[in-house]
Order: C-alpha cells, then structure tokens, then sequence
C-alpha cells in the first residue's frame, strides 16, 4: 500500500517504526503527536531502571559522573539534578541565525523518536512535555551554526521545556517561560539523565538529514517528469530509454527512470510526430535514465540509511532492560552525515545535467526555437539569464558537495579525540537540495516556455506534460516580451518542493518512488 503524502497525514503516534512522511507530516505540515502504550510502557520500565541505579549508587556517565573528560569526576548527590540543568545550559553553544522552524520541530520529532526507545531514561512527563510543544505551536529558537555532531543544537530547544531560553509562539519571540506560559505548558525541573537525554544523540542532524532526504527523493522524480517536458519540447529521440537499452545495464534506477519518460511521454502526439530526427542527440537527453538513475540510486540509499537512524536510540549511556548501563558511542552521526554528503553530489549531479538541458532550450544554435525563447531576442533578453542563474546556482552546489564527513577536529582535552561532523553535513544537504530545486525549477520554466513555442504546429502534448505546463502557466505567463521574471522562477521552485510536479505525472503512471 502506497504512504501516504506527509500533508494528508493528521496525527502521528510514536508507536515503532516510522518514517520520513511522518517527521514530515510533524515538522513541515503540523500533524499531531501521541503515544501508543507500548510506547509509555517501555518509557516507564527504562526509567524505573534509572532510578534503581541511582538509589543503588552505581556508577554511570552523565548521571553520577560528569560529561566527557569530567568523565573521571563523581557528581555529588545533592549536586546530580541540578548537574543535568547545567547540562543543557552550558551546552547551548551553536550561534548566528535560526534554524528554520520545520526543522527545529524535526529535531523536536527526533527526541520524541531517540529518547522514547525505551533505552535513553528520560520520565515519561518529559517527552509528554516535547509533544505538547510541537502539538501548540511552540518552537524553541535554535542557532543554526557550530554543531560538531551533537549536543549543542539539542540543548536550545531542550532549555525551553525547563521555561529558559526563548522560543517562538504564534509568531512572537519569547523568553521560553513566557513562551509555555501563554500555551498553558507548565515547565519541568530535569531529573536525573535527563538534561544528558536531550541534548545527546544526533537529533538535529537526523532532523536535517531526514529533510533533505525526503525532498531529494521528490526532486528526483520530479527530475524525471521535467526532463520529460525538455525532451517532448526538444522533438528527443526516444530509443535511448528503450528497454533493451535499459536491460543490458540493469541498473533498476536507471530503468525506473526511463520507464517514467517513456510513461509520460507515450501519449504525446507531439512527439510522435516530430520526435527522432537526430540519429543521437545529445548526452543531456539521452543520458537522462543513466544520470537520474545514479541520484535516485544514491537519495534510495540515503533514505534507507536515514530511517533506521530514525528508529534508533543514539543516547549514550544505553539503559539496557539486562541491568547494565553501556557507555558507548551510539551518538556518532556518521552514517547521517556521509549519506547527507553523498545527497550533495546526487543533487549536483541531477543538477550538472538540468543546466545542460536548460541551456539547450534558450540556445537558437541547437534548439532550433527562437534565441532564448523569445519572439524579439536583440529587443528582448527572454529566458537568457535564467540559464545564467542555473550556471551560478550549481557552482554553489559544488562547493558545497565537499564532504563534510571526512572533516575531524579533536574536543574536550582528548576525551573526544574524533568527531563526526555528521551536523555539517545535514546541514548543508539541506541548502544543496533547495538550490537544486531552483536549478530544476529553471527547467522547468524554460521547458514549458519552449512547449508553447512549439504549440503553433497544433499537435497536442502528452497529458502529463500539458498538465505540468497548466500548473506553471498558473502564476507564470507565457513571455512575449520581457517581464520580471523572479516571481515565475519562484513559483517554478514552489512546484516542484511542493510535490506538486511529481504527484501530476504520478496521477497518470503511477508512483515514483
């Protein structure tokens, strides 16, 4: 059974397995969150155990011992519940500007997620208190910058549940207890573990990481339906996505996508007519199953990575149900933060490919439509610049594709000899896949320009495609002579994050992802 859409989800309840539609549907859409009991159950029994161990004196990181180097030093009894307040105050270290609100609820979403697992510590009444904050609008205000891993984003929004910090609510920003006090949210002294609880673990990197999974998996296959609309307006010759092409490397992301083309594409009378001129044409065209296959192949792998980490416990100490505390690393965002790399350059490799297309179409040399698709060129610059803005754009796309994963500065005198940089990576995967939405969204533009171009010869275009050029045509007039132009690429961008460019096509082929 087909997921689905995060818009159309209303309520998610943190139950087992979930999955990026529903930190979407939390984080970006609004939906509701609740407990199931096994949930609470599993919560309660976990942190039953805590309080046996503290009553029992045991040793155990971050509850009788201090963080990190301090590792070696016991905390005092009378000391131990404010330690874990101090915890998140000293570790409120990321600056600059905010963090987008969908993402702070991620991460917000990603607590829930981490701490409940029934391994992390935490009092239930805690993450009823997180729920509460995503369920009445309140969003912690969280810097975006200076994050090696972990803890430092976590601890802005986790010093909001104590009623310090700030935060916003219905638009306003508020010191956090002003915050809770206007939603009627009493706030929480935190208890043993649980300032480590909530600012450990890799919550805001598999928050950031989620979401630009989820919407590189959309512009992927928004990819395919664009690049169909340049080749139906190009006249492309078809049989480079033929399937027996597609069986001798069979690679089943290549396939799939030359199976979207040739589905979308099959009703184009258009195309039929004048389609297959060029004996080959030229690799942007033909190569489209082979490139957007390997993006597809990479987003696939990234988003099978990203939800087991979403279904993970990445605290450390573990409360094992055994008896036993582990001290261990399960807080290491790596796997997050290579598959946010490798986002990166599927993104800059769907995007390479998109400009080339782009630039066919505003090129009278090798289009054979009017230079830059405009009936006046010398008076009117028409689609010229919107190429030039492709090519600036996926220059910023490529230096940010540099790995940040493979980056390590040592902290905390040694203690923490290796760190991730799992943050950086899933922050910048986060602003490639939104800079390779415009550049698929110039594509776009161009692409349903040139469309209308050709309609004066009277064959229809395929249904998908026309469809596509409707939606475009919706606040994106057809240019005669120049107009501004920002707002149409803007609105060329909104379709395609919204889905909406995919969901057309996948109305009539079917899903495809």
């Amino acid at each position: 059974m087909a997921t689905a859409e995060p818009r159309d989800i209303k309520e998610v309840v943190l139950d087992k397995e979930i999955k990026l539609e529903d930190l979407i549907a939390v984080a970006r859409f609004g939906a509701k969150v609740s407990f199931s009991e096994n949930y609470r159950e599993r919560v309660n029994k976990c942190r039953a155990l805590v309080d046996r161990f503290v009553r029992e004196k045991r040793r155990m990181y971050g509850i009788t011992t201090g963080l990190g180097e301090n590792v070696k030093r016991a905390i005092p009894e009378e000391s131990a519940i404010r330690y874990q307040k101090n915890t998140m105050l000293t570790h409120c270290t990321t600056v600059g500007e905010p963090m987008e609100e969908e993402t702070v609820r991620a991460m917000l979403f990603m607590m829930l997620a981490n701490v409940g697992s029934g391994v992390s510590g935490a009092r239930f009444e805690a993450l009823e208190l997180i729920a509460e904050l995503l369920n009445r609008g309140i969003t912690p205000w969280v810097p975006l910058h200076g994050s090696v891993g972990y803890l430092d984003a976590e601890a802005h929004a986790a010093l909001v549940l104590t009623g310090e910090g700030r935060a916003y609510y219905r638009g306003e920003l508020l010191d956090g207890g002003e915050a809770l006090r206007r939603a009627g949210i009493i706030p929480f002294t935190p208890s043993y573990k649980e300032g480590l609880c909530f600012v450990n673990g890799c919550t805001s990197i598999t928050a950031m990481g989620a979401i630009a999974a989820y919407d590189a998996r959309n512009l992927v296959a928004s990819a395919d339906v664009i690049a169909s609309c340049t080749l139906e307006a190009l006249s492309a010759n078809l049989k480079a996505f033929d399937e027996r092409v597609m069986a001798v490397k069979p690679h089943k992301e290549q396939a799939a996508t030359a199976e979207h083309v040739r589905k979308i594409l099959a009703d184009s009378a258009f195309l039929k007519e004048t389609g297959g001129k060029n004996l080959q044409d030229a690799l942007s065209l033909r190569c489209v199953p082979q490139a957007h296959g390997a993006a597809r192949k990479t987003v696939n792998d990234a988003v099978a990575a990203i939800e087991t980490e979403m279904n993970s416990c990445d605290d450390n100490p573990i409360i094992h149900p055994s008896g036993e505390v582990l001290s261990a690393c399960n807080s290491d965002s790596g796997f997050v933060g290579i598959e946010s790399d490798s986002i990166c350059i599927a993104m800059g490799y769907l995007a390479k490919i998109s400009e080339r297309r782009t630039d066919r179409m505003v090129n009278e040399h090798v289009s054979g439509l009017p230079p830059f698709l405009v009936a006046n060129p010398g008076e009117n610059s028409g689609y010229m610049i919107v190429q030039y803005s492709s090519a600036g754009l996926l220059g910023e796309i490529r230096l940010l594709s540099h790995p940040a994963s493979v980056d390590s500065v040592p902290t905390c005198a040694f203690q923490e000899d290796y760190v991730s940089m799992g943050y950086n990576a899933a922050m910048k995967a986060c602003k490639v896949v939104r800079l390779a939405e415009y550049v698929l969204g110039n594509e776009l533009l161009t692409a349903v320009q040139a469309a209308d171009l050709r309609a004066q010869k009277g064959l229809p275009l395929s249904e998908a495609t026309a469809a596509v050029g409707a939606a475009v045509r919706e606040r994106a007039p057809f240019m005669e002579n120049d107009h501004y132009i920002s707002p149409d690429m803007e609105w060329a961008r909104e379709l395609v994050h919204s889905g909406r460019i995919r969901e057309m096509a996948e109305q009539r082929i079917g899903k495809m992802y």
